[in-house]
């Protein structure tokens, strides 16, 4: 590994630091990673490979100036005279070392953040982590970027930025990253999400909203040995086989046995007021002695502190700024630079907090971390060459700020969900009638509903028939072969229905049959009769 080579009182390694963060990314790292991707140098330049990494993550760290005045602050503090490289030397130097090191490092870096016994960051035995995903990371809008994510377009035609879709994988606990990809939105959550599933372990719960309850996405969570608790949307109908004494059932999802929590919240806000929410959760947490309804529906709500995440990288580090890069390959290049940096940043706020025993990482405050690192890199002397020359506590000016201005413990509250972007669906969205600011709950009271079972008597009703006989004549054909299932065509022969549309209409019926929870959806347009004798009791307390 090249050491730091001095040439009278120039030394070209100088500025290849970022502060006291250098710590969690130290130069034997760096170096490592680019000769694991063949990204290092053959001959010494003025401007080394490693110089290039270290000013890309500089580039994240000071996002608001320019290229030429990031590379001032990183020689600002120096001892020794460095060389004074152009704009196109700076961008040469990106364009040579490439997206690979970057990527590698968050890979290296990317990882739960916190000891098994830091407050808050576990769920009985599970580690708790969450899926999500942000689209609105704006980009220059130049043709290259325009070709690869496309632009936002309504009936008026193509509108706003090009925008990047980010996928996390977040720790809850901490808000530090397991593991995070991007690229065009239109190629959707679920499919980011199934290119993360790999980073799961056997003691991680997992908690996700309704866009991840699809069964392969499930199936997959569970093959990698981990817990899930996820939302699912209320157009699911599962068969219930086993009633259990909090209101929750038993289901068979994808071949899996899980558990369906249906649940009504009402919060009570400071200002009198009350907001009410219905959840329908399905987990793999089966067992309602050891976890009960009631305090499952709380646990969801870790979920939002992937948005936190979120909300750190893009209105913190970012101030909402649209990216610098013009060209995907400087795109990929600087995203997995942030993600890097965002990091390093995390490791080091939960290293100053479990010196406090007892503290939640919850009341670190990302942008005193964020400034106080900024400010590291700025005043900082002659950097080591070697991360073994370091003799400073890992604590350090970040972690003596952090610690110096904890929050105060969380307290519930709740806002509406509102941007302020005209061409977001969150506009104007509030249909829950949220309060506009923040405000304080003074209760949250959890009623738990245990599913409406249809009966002989429910079955054979107006409603459930349509009004027609036909739920009768159904029930008839489809009881003489129970272990069948029926497809649509398939029952309009054995009803001599013919004709598009007669058949399209016994469609539209067996979906809205199955809705009800009188029909269980097997496939496609393929149907089973849900009968009540497969119910079982509750089991006894």
């Amino acid at each position: 590994m090249p050491q730091s080579v001095t040439g009278g009182t120039i030394d070209v390694f100088a500025p290849g630091h970022i502060g006291e963060l250098t710590q969690v990314v130290p130069p034997e790292l760096v170096d490592a990673v680019l000769e694991e991707t063949g990204a290092r140098e053959r001959r010494l330049r003025d401007l080394p490979s490693r110089v290039g990494v270290y000013f890309v993550l500089a580039l994240g760290l000071f996002e608001h100036v320019g290229a030429r005045l990031v590379w001032g602050k990183l020689i600002a503090g120096l001892a020794v005279r460095v060389p004074g490289p152009s704009e196109k030397a700076l961008r040469d130097l990106r364009r040579r070392i490439g997206a690979a090191p970057l990527e590698r490092l968050f890979e290296v870096l990317a990882g739960p953040l916190a000891q098994p016994s830091t407050p808050g960051v576990r769920y009985r035995r599970w580690r708790t982590v969450a899926f999500d995903g942000c689209s609105s990371l704006a980009v220059p809008d130049h043709e290259r970027n325009r070709v690869w994510l496309r632009r936002f377009t309504h009936r008026f035609g193509a509108a706003g930025y090009p925008k990047l879709m980010l996928m996390a994988l977040c720790e809850t606990g901490t808000r530090g990253l397991l593991g995070a990809c991007f690229g065009p939105v239109a190629q959707g959550e679920n499919a980011y999400a199934r290119r993360l599933v790999d980073r799961l372990t056997a003691d991680m719960l997992v908690l996700a909203d309704r866009a991840f309850d699809g069964n392969d996405l499930l199936a997959a969570i569970t093959e990698q040995g981990a817990q899930f608790l996820v939302r699912c949307t209320s157009s699911r109908r599962f068969p219930v086989l086993t009633l259990l004494p909090d209101g929750s059932y038993l289901t068979r999802v994808a071949d899996l046995t899980l558990r369906v929590v249906e649940a009504e919240v009402r919060a009570h806000t400071a200002d009198g007021g009350q907001i009410t929410g219905s959840y329908r959760l399905l987990t793999t947490l089966t067992d309602h002695r050891t976890d009960p309804a009631d305090r499952l529906v709380r646990l969801y709500h870790e979920r939002w502190e992937v948005e936190s995440s979120f909300l750190a990288l893009r209105h913190t580090l970012l101030k909402g700024r649209v990216l610098r890069s013009k060209d995907p390959a400087g795109l990929v290049q600087e995203m997995w630079g942030l993600l890097v940096l965002y990091q390093a940043l995390r490791s080091a706020m939960v290293t100053a907090v479990e010196t406090v025993p007892g503290c939640d990482p919850d009341r670190a405050a990302f942008t005193v971390a964020l400034e106080a690192a900024r400010d590291t890199v700025v005043q900082i002397g002659l950097m080591p060459s070697t991360a073994s020359d370091w003799r400073v506590d890992l604590v350090g000016n970040i972690g003596a700020a952090v610690l110096g201005t904890l929050m105060p413990p969380r307290r519930p509250r709740v806002s509406a969900r509102v941007v302020k972007c005209g061409i977001s669906r969150y506009h104007t969205w509030n249909r829950d009638g949220r309060p506009l600011e923040s405000t304080h709950l003074t209760a949250l009271d959890i009623a738990i509903h245990p599913p409406a079972l249809p009966t002989a008597q429910t079955a054979g009703s107006p409603k459930a028939q349509g009004r027609t006989g036909r739920w009768t004549r159904i029930c008839t054909i489809m009881t003489a072969d129970t272990d069948r299932t029926w497809s649509a065509r398939d029952l309009a022969r054995q009803l001599g229905i013919t004709g598009r549309k007669p058949v399209n209409s016994l469609s539209v019926a067996l979906g809205r049959w199955a809705r009800q929870g009188l029909l269980e959806r097997t496939a496609r347009a393929t149907y089973k009769l849900t009968q009540p004798d497969t119910w079982t009791p509750a089991p006894s307390p």
